[in-house]
């Protein structure tokens, strides 16, 4: 299936990895550049163990991708997950 993830918080991106780790195609959108930038590095921006690797291995596999625009994603995915305004 192929997924749209908008939001690369501790919900989004966490629930996009593994997503994409259980086969899914997947795109994660984000408003941040920086931030998109450093996940296209195989870096995650939040703390979560494991959470870089299993973003590089699904990258190696190419069923993950991060982008900050938002219509490309969004006309990307089958299904869209919003995952944005996360009270703290």
């Amino acid at each position: 299936m192929r997924v749209c993830v908008i939001g690369t918080g501790y919900v989004g991106l966490v629930t996009g990895v593994c997503l994409a780790h259980s086969g899914h195609q997947v795109i994660c959108v984000d408003n941040n550049e920086e931030k998109v930038k450093l996940m296209r590095s195989g870096q995650s921006p939040i703390y979560e163990p494991g959470l870089s690797e299993l973003m590089q291995s699904s990258m190696q596999k190419g069923s993950i991708e991060f982008t900050a625009d938002l219509a490309a994603g969004v006309d990307n995915g089958e299904k869209k997950i919003i995952a944005e305004g996360t009270p703290p």
